[in-house]
C-alpha cells in the first residue's frame, strides 16, 4: 500500500508561503492526496466539495469552524468567479489558514478572465502512479546527468501490473479486470457528463465521447485533426477545441516535434498520448505510451518543485528519420529515448540524432530486463531498469 504520494514534501514546504493548487486527472488520487496532508500535518483541516450544496454555501459565504488551519477546496473551479474569491480569501486571511485547491481541470491556465491569482500559490500536477513512486523511492533527478537508476530488487510485479492496469490508484492498486474496466467505463462517462459539462458550453456531448473513443487508437501517430473531422462529420475547429479540453482536462495530451537549426524538422502535427495508457489495446502503443507518461511526470516534476524549464519533444525530419522522446532544459537537450519491442539493434535515427543535436545522453529500450550495455555511445538497456531512473 502506497500511503506517500511523491508530491508531498514539496507540498508541505511550499504551504508556509503560499496557496497550492493541484490538478490532475479525474480519480488520480487529488482528493485523497489533499485529505491525507490535512490529517497527518494539521489538527484541524476542512475539507469543502463545490459539487456538495451545504459546502458550496460556506465557500461562498466564507464560514469555517474557528478552529481551521488548513482549507481543502475541492473542484471550486466550476464556480465562475472562484479565482477572485480565493484572492479575497487568501489576501485577508493567508496567514491564518494554509489553502489547497485541488480540481481536475488545469486550474494554472483556466481562462475565466485575468489571472488575479499571480504570485500567490504553487501549482503541481499529480500524475497516475509511476515505477519509482510504486517502488516507494523519492525522485533524485539532477539535470544534465545520468538518470539514477534502481539496480536493488526485481519489479517485474510492479511493471507488469503498472503496463496491465496503469497508475491509475484503483486499478493499479486492486490488480483485478473487473475493477478495471468498470473504472475506465465510469471514468470516462463521469469526465465528460460531469467535469466537462459542469465548466465547458458543448452541445454535442454525444460526439465528444465518440471522439474519446477513438483517440487511444491514435495514440504515437501524428495526430490529424482534418482526419478527426472527417470521421466525427463536424467542422476542424470544433474537433481542435475538443482536443484542447479534452488536454485541459487531463484525459489526454500531445507532444510536438523539436525545432532546430541542425536538422530539417517538420514543425506540425503533434503525437497524442493518454494519462491512462490501459485504456490502449495494441500492445506497442501501450508501452510506448507508459514511457511517454512517465517521461512526461519527469518533466512536470522538475518544472513544479525546481522551476526548470522542462519540455517532452519527439524528433521527426523532412526525410523520414524519427525518435520516439527527446528531454530538454531551455530547449538544450538533455536525453532522448527510442522504445522498442525487442530489437537492441541501434537505430540509425538514434545516432544521426544524437549527433546532429549533440545529445548528452541517449538510450534505446527494450523488454529484455537483463539487457544493459552501451555501444556507440548509446545505452541500450530494459525498459524496466529505465523507468526506474525517473520520477
Amino acid at each position: 500500500m502506497i500511503t506517500q504520494r511523491y508530491l508531498e514534501n514539496n507540498i508541505l514546504a511550499d504551504l508556509k508561503e503560499k496557496m497550492v493548487f493541484v490538478g490532475g486527472p479525474r480519480q488520480v488520487g487529488k482528493t485523497t492526496f489533499a485529505k491525507q496532508l490535512g490529517k497527518q500535518y494539521h489538527k484541524n483541516s476542512l475539507y469543502l466539495n463545490w459539487d456538495n450544496r451545504e459546502d458550496r454555501k460556506n465557500i461562498m459565504s466564507f464560514v469555517f469552524p474557528s478552529d481551521t488551519d488548513m482549507i481543502i477546496f475541492d473542484e471550486i473551479h466550476k464556480y465562475r468567479p472562484w479565482k477572485s474569491h480565493l484572492k479575497g480569501l487568501y489576501d485577508k486571511w493567508g496567514n491564518t489558514y494554509n489553502i489547497i485547491v485541488t480540481g481536475s481541470a488545469r486550474l494554472d491556465l483556466y481562462r475565466r478572465g485575468g489571472d488575479s491569482l499571480m504570485g500567490r500559490y504553487h501549482y503541481y500536477r499529480l500524475h497516475p502512479f509511476s515505477l519509482r513512486e510504486a517502488a516507494h523511492e523519492t525522485p533524485d533527478l539532477r539535470i544534465f546527468e545520468q538518470p539514477p537508476f534502481m539496480e536493488r530488487g526485481s519489479f517485474d510485479d510492479l511493471y507488469g501490473a503498472l503496463l496491465n492496469f496503469g497508475g491509475f490508484p484503483e486499478p493499479f492498486l486492486s490488480r483485478d479486470e473487473t475493477v478495471s474496466r468498470r473504472f475506465h467505463n465510469e471514468r470516462v462517462e463521469r469526465l465528460v457528463k460531469e467535469d466537462i459539462r459542469d465548466v465547458e458550453t458543448i452541445k454535442d456531448l454525444g460526439s465528444l465521447l465518440v471522439l474519446v473513443g477513438m483517440l487511444p487508437e491514435k495514440v504515437g501517430s501524428l495526430l490529424s485533426i482534418n482526419s478527426l473531422r472527417e470521421d466525427l462529420q463536424v467542422a476542424h475547429k470544433t474537433v481542435s477545441n475538443w482536443i484542447e479540453i479534452l488536454e485541459r482536462f487531463y484525459y489526454q495530451f500531445r507532444i510536438y516535434p523539436f525545432a532546430a537549426n541542425t536538422i530539417k524538422s517538420l514543425r506540425k502535427e503533434p503525437k497524442l498520448y493518454l494519462w491512462d495508457w490501459s485504456e490502449i489495446s495494441n500492445p506497442a502503443a501501450r508501452l510506448e505510451n507508459m514511457v511517454a507518461s512517465h517521461l512526461l511526470k519527469t518533466v512536470h516534476w522538475l518544472y513544479d518543485t525546481q522551476g526548470y524549464k522542462a519540455e517532452l519533444f519527439f524528433l521527426r525530419d523532412k526525410e523520414g528519420r524519427e525518435m520516439d522522446f527527446l528531454v530538454t532544459i531551455n530547449r538544450k537537450p538533455w536525453f532522448s529515448v527510442e522504445v522498442k519491442t525487442n530489437d537492441d539493434e541501434i537505430s540509425p535515427s538514434v545516432k544521426y540524432f544524437g549527433n546532429k543535436l549533440k545529445i548528452p545522453f541517449q538510450y534505446q529500450l527494450i523488454q529484455k530486463n537483463d539487457v544493459d550495455y552501451t555501444r556507440e555511445g548509446i545505452r541500450v538497456m530494459g525498459i524496466k531498469k529505465f523507468l526506474s531512473g525517473l520520477v
